[in-house]
């Protein structure tokens, strides 16, 4: 994404996958952190046919990732706040310097030419 050179499409739909990616790990994080830690989240019950806890945890990062904070899904361990936090700085981080750096190198081709 950050190669010199024209900033295409492509590397602008490269940052938007990195970044449904970085959703996608969270979320098997979570996953992960559930299975040595049972009940490191609050995860309300009642759920609709097809909704397991994958999806409920996809769900949460992206709630996360986005910064909206529903707060319907609550981590409670230590390591799970951790991770959610971190999850939340990636969110808001991620999008700034992948926009800075496909504008500076935008930029630097115009100026180039």
């Amino acid at each position: 994404m950050f190669e010199p050179g024209p900033v295409t499409r492509h590397r602008i739909h490269g940052a938007v996958c990195a970044y449904l990616l970085c959703g996608l790990m969270w979320a098997a994080a979570y996953m992960c952190i559930e299975q040595v830690f049972p009940q490191a989240f609050s995860v309300p019950g009642g759920a609709g046919p097809g909704d397991n806890l994958r999806s409920r945890f996809v769900y949460f990062s992206f709630v996360t990732l986005t910064t909206v904070g529903y707060g319907d899904i609550l981590p409670l361990h230590p390591l799970a706040r951790t991770f959610v936090i971190a999850e939340g700085l990636t969110g808001q981080l991620f999008p700034a310097i992948i926009i800075g750096g496909l504008v500076a190198s935008a930029l630097h081709t115009r100026l180039k030419s």
